[in-house]
């Protein structure tokens, strides 16, 4: 739900033909990048291990992530990083970026939204999803998370999505709701479907048998029955349409 993990997408001939980062020349880079990341809660560093290449660890709360230098090194390669100290301070950027969320932060600013339960992208459920710019990375609670905290956290993320400012634009019988920055938070209309009819019949067509076509990561579209079945047939993506009542129906991640 977060994009690629080093930032953009490398170019293809840039990814067939990639040039390797060079592990020294990466430790510098995170020499340098790391301290300025780093918050009271995120702590950053590189353990030096003698024989057995450094670590970069990143520790915040509960959350504990650890990997070689060389094995991220190799990872950037692959990846398509060019092996510039800019290009490869935005890639640690953006890994840094795409930690792992801690159950701390989806309790204090988790939103709820829809997003596929399998890779194949058969079925939809509810996620806990943080905002980190333009990320919405997606919350996997921890081993010591409990059920109290569980649906607590749940509830603060349905109420957060309620407060989620969406653009809705109408054109004719279709409604769609986007986000202007972080496309996966479209999805946060969906937790009050009733407002969503209020807003839509205000704005022009009432739709009192509103489908959904919810394509995950993308903008919402809204129209009736057929009309919906239509839009979901001409897209090219793997997308789930379904009645505004099945909504409160669908499980949790």
């Amino acid at each position: 739900m977060s994009g690629p993990r080093f930032g953009g997408s490398a170019g293809l001939l840039q990814r067939l033909r990639p040039v390797r980062i060079d592990v020294a020349d990466l430790r510098e880079v995170v020499d340098a990048v790391l301290p300025r990341l780093a918050t009271s809660s995120l702590r950053l560093g590189l353990v030096q291990r003698s024989g057995a290449g450094s670590l970069v660890v990143l520790e915040e709360d509960e959350r504990r992530v650890r990997i070689h230098l060389g094995e991220l090194a190799d990872d950037m390669t692959h990846a398509g990083v060019p092996a510039t100290h800019e290009a490869m301070a935005a890639a640690l950027t953006s890994w840094v970026d795409h930690r792992p969320v801690t159950d701390v932060a989806a309790a204090a600013t988790g939103v709820a939204v829809l997003d596929w339960v399998d890779r194949g992208e058969t079925s939809i459920g509810w996620r806990v999803v943080v905002r980190r710019g333009d990320l919405a990375l997606p919350w996997t609670p921890s081993a010591t998370s409990d059920g109290v905290s569980l649906l607590r956290t749940r509830s603060g993320a349905i109420d957060r999505a309620r407060d989620v400012r969406l653009d809705l634009r109408v054109e004719g019988p279709v409604a769609l709701w986007s986000h202007p920055v972080v496309p996966a938070l479209s999805g946060a209309a969906l937790v009050a479907p009733e407002r969503m009819l209020e807003r839509i019949a205000a704005a022009g067509p009432a739709m009192p048998d509103m489908h959904v076509v919810v394509t995950p990561r993308r903008p919402v579209a809204c129209a009736g029955p057929a009309i919906a079945a239509r839009l979901a047939g001409e897209t090219t993506e793997s997308s789930i349409t379904l009645p505004w009542r099945r909504l409160a129906d669908l499980p949790w991640i």
